[in-house]
């Protein structure tokens, strides 16, 4: 029976190695529906309004152990997107000792991505919405010095591939250029480099 799940989870990708050893029943069905609910979170969040009734393939879920007494697991889901469904498949780590998870990774599968995007996929591992909103307040600030209030709206956040292999992130957001003065709408587009995923440059539209 496919669930609807969300909660939150970023880390680094933990791959299965040894020999699969059984997870007892308990520790593998806290793994299995944490993992799920953070694997939730993060297709939202990447990709904002484009993700609607995000569910999992229950009958796909697979459990293992990983190196530090991790549980690892893996599965495939599907959200609805603007052009109908979108499959994916995850892994993740759970640490049963803390109910912590770590190592979200999702990979579209297909269909419904435009043309062109299909094959590339980001390394969530590394990427950070918040660094890039950092950046973005902090490019305001220096454009108006005396700004009030600044707002991001984390549904509209998109990814999509940078020149050079990297990645950027664009979104919306309001502010207020003066303390009383009314807000106004403005974009942003943050680029990351390819592998630490550090913020390289910002470019702001208001």
């Amino acid at each position: 029976m496919n669930t609807p799940l969300h909660c939150a989870g970023l880390a680094l990708l933990l791959c299965a190695t040894g020999v699969a050893v059984a997870a007892p029943p308990d520790t593998a069905k806290a793994a299995g529906d944490a993992c799920e609910t953070a694997v939730a979170d993060t297709v939202r969040r990447m990709r904002g309004r484009d993700a609607q009734e995000v569910q999992f393939i229950g009958a796909k879920r697979a459990i293992s152990p990983t190196p530090g007494d991790e549980t690892g697991v893996k599965g495939e889901g599907r959200y609805r997107g603007p052009a109908g469904a979108v499959s994916f498949t995850y892994s993740c780590a759970f640490n049963a000792e803390t109910g912590a998870t770590g190592g979200v990774v999702f990979r579209e599968i297909g269909p419904a991505r435009p043309s062109g995007e299909a094959s590339w996929q980001p390394d969530l591992s590394k990427l950070s919405p918040e660094a890039c909103e950092a950046a973005t307040a902090a490019a305001l600030k220096d454009k108006y010095p005396r700004v009030g209030r600044i707002a991001f709206d984390g549904e509209s956040r998109q990814l999509r591939p940078a020149p050079n292999a990297g990645t950027s992130l664009e979104g919306q957001g309001a502010l207020e250029r003066a303390p009383g003065m009314n807000s106004v709408p403005f974009t942003y587009r943050c680029e990351f480099e390819p592998h630490g995923g550090k913020v390289v440059s910002v470019q702001t539209k208001d």
